[in-house]
């Protein structure tokens, strides 16, 4: 199949990691990056902002203007994928239409939630115009299905190549090594901040990576246990393997009931620790496969356990490895979920 894949070009990203993925499948796949075309607008601190609270109205223009210079010389394409489709509205989507091929909206955000305000503005006028839209979550599934829109849902998922465990035969730096780990990115209004605060408090051992987390208010306490900025590739595979626990932290304003790492944390070979919910109930047997807790409290108390008890530990991390790839939730299954489903339309 001939794919026009829009999307990042960055190799670190979830996006283009969807991208190699369909490669490996076998398809012919042509990457077309808006968000690199935009880079001198979104990369300036002010500009970017503005443009992301504003939904990207202000840069459909220049959209129709690179997919006029691009698209029209693509041959013999079948299908075109967007991911993530924020920058693209009504007057992009009629340009792809043109091709006359089904068009994929992948979308691992919550575009119809309240996190991100505007940002999803522009998507949100455009959605009629796609064959078939993917989501990661049941609520959005229902505001789609509300809407009327060809919608399939799946899960998030890990990439088969980008998140393969480190070679254990090689050492493991030690500043990968913790009891312990949670990389991501401080929110705003989402009180990671408080909730690994608490954990530190009750006497834990963590160690945090990503970005943002200066802007905190408990930025004094937490910097003791701040290990740098936001990791990728490599280094985010080495900090899961060398954690003894490494934590799934969900966002409530994006309505998450789980994430990528509810994935790639044992596909790595790390051992999940999450927020207790349905959907990671389903996946994976509790104190088994994974642990789950409702609070900081019960979080802390399973994570005490588990330090005091490596055997028990070690099986769970193990039994977990195993239980992820049963799933077939790595980027090649989803992917062929969906070119299956929109081959039947």
């Amino acid at each position: 199949m001939n794919i026009l894949y829009i999307g990042y070009s960055d190799y670190s990203t979830t996006s283009y990691h969807r991208f190699s993925a369909l490669e490996r499948l076998g398809h012919h796949v042509t990457l077309l990056d808006p968000y690199e075309y935009l880079k001198p607008i979104l990369a300036n601190t002010i500009l970017g902002k503005f443009h992301y609270v504003t939904g990207y109205h202000y840069v459909q223009a220049k959209m129709a203007q690179l997919l006029h210079q691009k698209v029209f010389t693509y041959k013999k394409l079948d299908l075109i994928w967007v991911d993530n489709g924020e920058l693209f509205g009504p007057q992009c989507l009629k340009i792809l239409r043109k091709l006359g091929v089904p068009i994929i909206l992948y979308n691992i955000d919550d575009p119809t939630g309240e996190r991100d305000g505007n940002r999803f503005l522009t998507l949100r006028k455009s959605l009629s115009f796609y064959d078939l839209c993917v989501v990661v979550r049941d609520a959005t599934y229902r505001d789609f299905i509300k809407l009327q829109l060809p919608t399939l849902k799946v899960t998030m998922s890990y990439d088969e190549i980008a998140h393969l465990p480190y070679d254990i035969t090689k050492p493991l730096e030690t500043e990968f090594i913790s009891d312990i780990a949670f990389v991501g990115t401080w929110i705003k209004g989402e009180k990671r901040d408080e909730f690994l605060l608490s954990l530190i408090e009750d006497g834990l051992n963590i160690s945090i990576w990503g970005d943002r987390w200066q802007k905190s208010k408990y930025w004094s306490k937490l910097k003791k246990s701040y290990k740098g900025k936001a990791l990728k590739g490599q280094d985010y595979v080495k900090a899961i393997q060398g954690a003894k626990i490494s934590l799934g932290l969900l966002s409530q304003g994006n309505r998450d009931t789980h994430t990528t790492r509810s994935f790639e944390i044992p596909f790595i070979g790390g051992l999940l620790c999450a927020q207790r919910t349905d959907e990671h109930l389903a996946m994976f047997k509790e104190k088994e496969e994974a642990v789950f807790w409702e609070n900081s409290t019960e979080c802390a108390n399973i994570c005490k356990w588990l330090l005091k008890n490596e055997s028990k530990r070690l099986a769970i991390q193990s039994n977990g490895f195993r239980k992820v790839r049963q799933l077939k939730v790595g980027n090649e299954d989803i992917c062929k979920k969906i070119l299956s489903v929109i081959s039947q339309k």
